[in-house]
């Protein structure tokens, strides 16, 4: 059972909101189309899923090797660094999880085509290069940009491609506002991780610009949010898509805290908040479309 327990904290689950927000998003747009799949939404679900718990299993393997956990952590402890779990170990079961979210992954080629291929390994390639590879992304300022595309752009594209077998400006915008919120979850870990980050040469967009740059792209993530929501009325006149006020203005009351966190408590505290904000963001955003 204690075993069990690591891999749950391994997986990360504060995080897990990022999976499944923009798949609730693209899935429930084309259900406003009258073009609502189950089992393409259900595949979507699934591979999104299990891609960012292999991202975060293999993200634990390798920061360990790149020794890029340390004693000074604040963040939530390194199952691999603190020894709870073996290196090998977590090596094989990032590489099957990964695996297994590729072959669920093909399930969705009846419905979207064998292009959908090329999606699967890229995604599967860049959940690995995240911070793997000869140039990981994590470290390299480019982990940002990763979140929005993959998290936000693509799952929310593919959600509903597969679905009404086309793609719009607004899927896409949707997919941008998306991704860019489910960022905030990255922006906390890497304002938390500063300092540790900086001394590791770990070059995030935060050891780059700086923490107040942070602030501004958490600011502005809520800006587009709403931005999105008036183009979303501008289609149907439905005020239900202005629900999504009520995540922003809880994730506009966190600023402050943001601002201020300097504990391994106060950042957690955030990162569950926000995860729950997001996950919110998924459910009132889709019922906008749903209801329109």
């Amino acid at each position: 059972m204690q075993s069990i327990k690591y891999w749950i904290e391994a997986a990360r689950l504060k995080t897990i909101p990022a999976s499944f927000s923009p798949v609730m998003l693209g899935s429930s747009m084309a259900y406003s189309e009258n073009t609502f799949y189950p089992m393409a939404m259900f595949y979507c679900f699934a591979f999104a899923l299990l891609c960012q718990i292999g991202t975060n299993f293999s993200n634990d393997y390798l920061d360990y090797i790149k020794g890029a956990d340390s004693d000074q952590r604040i963040g939530p402890r390194r199952l691999v660094a603190s020894g709870m779990i073996k290196p090998k170990t977590m090596l094989i079961v990032s590489i099957i999880t990964l695996a297994l979210a590729f072959f669920l992954g093909l399930n969705l080629i009846p419905y979207g085509g064998n292009w959908l291929l090329l999606i699967g390994v890229l995604s599967i390639l860049f959940a690995w290069c995240y911070t793997g590879g000869p140039y990981p992304l994590a470290y390299n300022a480019l982990g940002d940009i990763f979140v929005i595309l993959f998290f936000g752009i693509i799952a929310v594209s593919i959600s509903y491609f597969v679905q009404a077998q086309s793609v719009t400006w607004l899927v896409l915008f949707n997919g941008i506002a998306c991704g860019i919120y489910v960022n905030n979850l990255l922006i906390i870990n890497n304002i938390r991780d500063y300092k540790e980050d900086f001394a590791n040469n770990k070059r995030t967009s935060i050891v780059l610009f700086g923490i107040p740059f942070g602030l501004k792209i958490y600011l502005s993530s809520l800006l587009i949010i709403f931005i999105a929501a008036i183009l979303n009325y501008m289609r149907d006149e439905s005020l239900l898509h202005f629900m999504i006020i009520i995540p922003l203005l809880l994730s506009a009351r966190e600023m402050a805290a943001l601002k201020n966190a300097k504990t391994k408590d106060s950042f957690s505290l955030l990162l569950k908040k926000t995860g729950f904000y997001v996950f919110l963001y998924g459910i009132v955003a889709s019922l906008g479309f749903i209801f329109s």
